[in-house]
Order: structure tokens, then C-alpha cells, then sequence
């Protein structure tokens, strides 16, 4: 049994497309060899939904087992990385962690599972002693993400009026609110607005 373990900066990955890449050419293809690979390597890209992923460099773990079977090489073990976004209600900043568990097939070149499958079929392949990752962790961590996180399970969210996140209102002792004209009855509230502002005629009389 072989094993890896390098830092997100190492150069273990240097000669790899991607540092999801990973070398099996140890393997032998030899059903029964294993090897194991456990590494830190940043996020090539920016992986998630809409409103919350793990951002472009962030440090992602992976402590995986490798294994030979008959017909390609099966990858299993836990994938972890922080994440940040926004609350889908107020907007804030949210952050945390996601963790995922793989087990993919990577079918190795003519092998029963590689002349059965076609281009849109979701088993990998082994290409020149490698399997990539990249696809299989952006489809479970897309899975495993909230598509609406909040900062808080009753986050109140934003006054619709101006816009402001209503939690920062919540200790005041009068409710955050805005006082509202029917638009029907705006022009005169305004004109009654005007009439107050004009002098009275009869002020005059009596001075």
C-alpha cells in the first residue's frame, strides 16, 4: 500500500492538468492493488450553486482510496471544503463547510463497462493512467449545497421598503416600519400639505 500527502501549495500535483487529476499507474491494473492518496490541493475553480460554493483556491482535503477491480479503478473516501456565499434572505455573508463522499468507477480502456458505456454515460474512464475527479466533485458538492442557505433558520430578511436587513431592528423596542400613503390619496395628502403652508387672509384682519 502507497500513500500520498502533500500541502495545497506542494508540487505533487505540479505535472497533473488539474489537482483533481490523480495518477494510478501504480495500480498496474491489477485487480486487488490499492493505493491511497490523501492531499490538500486548491479549488481550480469556483465549484457550487448560484448563492453558495467553495470559492476559486480554497483549500479542498481529500483522503481517498484507490482501487483496482476487474474493469477500471474504483475511487472512494471523503472530500471536505469551506464554502461561502450569501443568505438567499438578507443578502449577508454566510459560510461553512461541505463535505462529500465519493465513489465513483473510472473504467479502464477496453474493458467490458468501456465498450458498453458511450460519451454520455456517468462512468468515468482511466485516460493515460489517470482518473479526473473534477466532474464527479462538482456534481456531488452541486448536490449536497443548499440552492438557499441562510445565515440563520428564521432570518427575517429585507425590508421591502428600503432594504435593510430587518435582524438589525430586532432589539429596538418599536418595530422597523415605514409609514405608507395610499397612492390614491398621495396627490391630496400633498395638497392639504400646501393649503397649511399658505397664510391665513383673516390673520390680517384681526391684527
Amino acid at each position: 500500500m502507497a500513500g500520498s500527502k502533500n500541502g495545497a501549495r506542494g508540487g505533487a500535483w505540479g505535472n497533473r492538468k488539474t489537482p483533481f487529476v490523480l495518477d494510478v499507474s501504480r495500480l498496474g491494473m491489477r485487480p486487488g492493488s490499492m493505493i491511497t492518496f490523501a492531499e490538500t490541493v486548491p479549488a481550480p475553480s469556483r465549484i457550487g450553486v448560484e448563492l453558495i460554493a467553495i470559492p476559486e483556491g480554497a483549500p479542498v482535503t481529500m483522503d481517498l482510496r484507490l482501487e483496482s477491480v476487474s474493469e477500471g479503478v474504483l475511487v472512494s473516501g471523503p472530500v471536505s471544503a469551506p464554502t461561502s456565499g450569501e443568505c438567499a434572505r438578507c443578502l449577508t455573508p454566510v459560510s461553512g463547510e461541505v463535505e462529500i463522499y465519493l465513489t465513483e468507477l473510472f473504467a479502464y480502456p477496453d474493458s467490458t463497462t468501456e465498450a458498453t458505456t458511450d460519451e454520455d454515460d456517468e462512468v468515468g474512464r482511466v485516460v493515460d493512467d489517470t482518473v479526473d475527479l473534477e466532474q464527479p466533485i462538482i456534481d456531488a458538492v452541486g448536490m449536497q449545497l443548499p440552492f438557499s442557505p441562510l445565515c440563520r433558520e428564521d432570518c427575517p430578511g429585507l425590508c421591502t421598503e428600503c432594504g435593510v436587513p430587518l435582524a438589525d431592528f430586532e432589539n429596538d423596542p418599536e418595530p422597523h416600519r415605514h409609514d405608507v400613503i395610499d397612492p390614491r390619496w398621495a396627490k391630496l395628502a400633498a395638497m392639504t400639505t400646501s393649503d397649511d403652508d399658505q397664510p391665513d387672509p383673516a390673520a390680517g384682519d384681526r391684527e
